[in-house]
């Protein structure tokens, strides 16, 4: 961003993007105007001092997050330990490749089970061909396998301090409550969406765009 001119900028980010963005806020707040995201990183833990209590949302909330990994997390739990075993199968097979990336996006969108609700056919394609052509779909792996070994746990001095806000889209996977956010996030704004799910850029853009700029606009100088 320097090297572009920019000293000071925004952040925004979903899914991986959103880590990045903690990041940034994190370590470099003099720089960052503000944090918005649209996902919390599901290894995301604040800092519990000695003697905290969870509320009995925080508490729930972290009871459901175990049960929908234990249910749904085998593909993160195979990316993240053996990561080499699946890629070559994925980048040998095509159709194994599109069923692995497909199934996502019909899991995780606000499609009430048809895809195509909300994704186009060649939208999926080109997403698959994308991975298939390059033969990327290893080095993807690679950030799940990183990310077990450094969880996004803050300690006792971290805090997002920079202005924060949160989209949050009614199908995401695993979101915490606002509480559970507040404890390591400088949270201004926070927002339920009417529809979307993980993959909201693509799904509702205009109603995350809409959400960056109303947070942005203010913090602009």
């Amino acid at each position: 961003m320097s090297a572009l001119g920019y000293e000071r900028f925004a952040v925004q980010g979903g899914d991986l993007g959103a880590g990045v963005s903690t990041a940034l806020g994190l370590r470099y707040s003099h720089r960052i105007i503000g944090v918005h995201l649209n996902y919390i990183p599901g290894s995301y833990r604040p800092h519990l001092p000695d003697g905290a209590t969870l509320t009995a949302t925080e508490e729930r909330f972290l009871a459901s997050a175990a049960s929908w990994f234990d249910e749904n997390g085998a593909y993160a739990h195979l990316q993240g330990t053996r990561p080499d075993t699946p890629a070559y199968a994925l980048n040998d097979s095509p159709a194994g490749l599109a069923a692995w990336i497909v199934e996502k996006f019909r899991e995780w969108s606000d499609c009430e089970g048809n895809v195509y609700r909300s994704f186009t056919r060649d939208e999926l394609l080109a997403n698959v061909t994308l991975y298939w052509m390059t033969q990327t779909i290893f080095s993807s792996f690679l950030m799940y396998h990183a990310g077990r070994k450094a969880p996004l746990r803050f300690a006792a001095d971290d805090f997002v301090h920079v202005p924060c806000a949160i989209a949050h889209f009614p199908k995401e996977i695993v979101f915490p409550p606002q509480e559970w956010v507040e404890r390591g996030y400088n949270v201004q704004r926070w927002t339920e969406m009417p529809k979307g799910g993980h993959f909201a850029a693509a799904e509702r853009p205009d109603l995350l765009a809409a959400d960056i700029r109303a947070f942005f606009r203010p913090l602009r100088q």
